[in-house]
């Protein structure tokens, strides 16, 4: 809309699929080639709505320009790294006025469970089972807490027992006594009822400022930081999103040595090589060693043609 004022258009049956090329030309110049393909497929959608309202003509969607986006462009190498976050959560843990929050929480759920953020904020306070020590995600599309993959993103997801504990203590403690709009009690509960998927990245980014646990790592005084100011967290640079999370905790889970299938069960996903399994030089060579070790090295011995020899 700021682009068509800026250029006199100010009517959408005026659009001409030059105007979206020049559109795009801009928008290119400006951001990210991920970024502008995601811009560009809003402004897709948006033009067939107008196609069929008979406000502009039949094709202008199919004008839309597009960018060559490359898988690499796709993947982010942005992660939350395990080290950071073993650090934090232990800070929370052993925090007396930190165990138990809603940081503390938010941090744990989405480092042991590789959860989206639509997973994180559909959590009602029924998909916990504190006797069995696992969450359950639900997709309840009718109540506004749709999962990404529908019903087969519903999945039971165990927990460690320290989690629970934090859960436990945050429930009976911290959580706000409220209920959403359609009469359910959100798990991660804001004053107002069910936070929004901008609410919970926010609070994320707080829940992973590196000063939570200890000094700047960046050389600020935290007392006049302004990363530190809820609306700046994410200026922060070692700040994270509960994308980065996720794509450090399956990381994590993978050099851990938990089977590939078992990661992507545990986080709905299919597309680890190409999203979110993002080993560091490390990572990766101890990985190798220990797939040596439980694939190889058995064989060793087969190989050697005197292995069997008579001393």
């Amino acid at each position: 809309m700021e682009w068509c004022e800026g250029v006199g258009i100010t009517e959408v049956g005026d659009l001409q699929p030059y105007d979206l090329n020049e559109y795009y030309d801009i928008r290119s110049g400006e951001i990210a080639a991920t970024s502008v393909e995601n811009e560009m497929y809003t402004l897709k959608e948006f033009c067939k709505f107008l196609e069929t309202l008979g406000a502009t003509d039949r094709d202008l969607a199919e004008k839309v320009p597009f960018p060559d986006v490359g898988r690499d462009e796709r993947s982010s190498d942005a992660k939350l790294h395990h080290e950071q976050a073993h650090a934090l959560i232990r800070h929370y843990r052993n925090g007396p006025n930190d165990r138990g929050t809603r940081a503390h929480v938010l941090l744990e759920l989405a480092w042991f469970t590789g959860a989206r953020i639509g997973g994180l904020r559909a959590l009602d306070l029924r998909d916990v089972n504190h006797g069995e020590d696992f969450i359950e995600f639900r997709h309840r599309p009718g109540s506004d807490t749709p999962l990404k993959n529908k019903y087969r993103g519903e999945r039971p997801v165990a927990l460690p027992e320290e989690t629970m504990q934090a859960l436990s203590t945050f429930i009976q403690q911290n959580r706000y006594d409220v209920h959403d709009e359609h009469g359910r009690q959100p798990l991660l509960a804001s004053t107002r009822g069910r936070p929004t998927a901008n609410t919970i990245r926010t609070w994320c980014y707080m829940a992973t400022l590196p000063c939570v646990r200890g000094s700047c790592p960046h050389g600020k005084e935290i007392a006049n930081c302004e990363w530190t100011d809820r609306d700046r967290a994410s200026k922060c640079p070692s700040s994270r999103s509960p994308h980065p999370v996720r794509t450090g905790s399956i990381t994590y889970q993978l050099d851990a040595g938990v089977p590939r299938e078992v990661v992507s069960a545990r986080c709905d996903t299919d597309q680890i090589e190409e999203f979110y399994d993002k080993p560091g030089e490390q990572e990766r060579w101890r990985r190798y060693r220990r797939q040596m070790e439980r694939q190889r090295r058995q064989h060793v011995d087969s190989l050697d043609p005197f292995t069997n020899d008579s001393a």
